[in-house]
């Protein structure tokens, strides 16, 4: 049976609560980090269902963002949220170039190894880290992969990274899968 993929995509987190007009210190996943005010709605994942919110202010703050919601108007507001993931609809996301991804379109694959004349499975994409050289795949073994042990992989794409098939869920690697 397939999964409905759902068209929101998570582009970062509500943090803390800023001074007591509403105001909320945002963790961002974009790059760079203020592109996430680019995107208008805002969908958060409240433990109340998925709500829209329109951020009609913000500012960077250190080294980070703070953000006021309109509607959020006071501390108490404000604390509901925190915590809370910021999606966006997909649709709103730039169309990339052949051949590059976001992170959230890889989060999830099927990573399979073609090393040294065999296929074997290593499990799911869990994550992807920012190393400053290279990307780096955090593949999690599973019941359907040759053992459970996680693997980090670079993500290097025609060196390690040979295939990435969005419509089979399919990520193919050239891995030694005893690292």
């Amino acid at each position: 049976m397939a999964t409905k993929q759902s068209n929101l995509v998570t582009v970062g987190r509500i943090g803390s609560v800023f001074g007591i007009k509403g105001w909320l210190k945002i963790h961002s996943e974009t790059e760079p980090q203020d592109n996430i005010f680019q995107y208008s709605p805002w969908w958060l994942k409240t433990k109340h269902g998925v709500k829209t919110f329109e951020c009609d202010e913000y500012q960077p703050h250190g080294n980070g963002l703070i953000a006021h919601l309109q509607g959020v108007d006071d501390r108490d507001q404000a604390a509901a949220l925190t915590g809370v993931e910021i999606a966006i609809d997909r649709a709103q996301l730039p169309e990339l170039d052949s051949g590059e991804f976001y992170w959230s379109q890889l989060i999830g694959l099927r990573v399979i190894t073609e090393f040294d004349g065999k296929r074997q499975d290593l499990g799911k994409v869990a994550k992807l880290i920012e190393t400053g050289a290279n990307d780096v795949l955090v593949v999690q073994g599973d019941d359907n992969s040759i053992d459970l042990k996680e693997r980090l992989v670079p993500y290097l794409p025609e060196q390690y990274v040979t295939a990435v098939d969005l419509d089979t869920g399919v990520m193919t690697v050239d891995w030694d899968p005893e690292f």
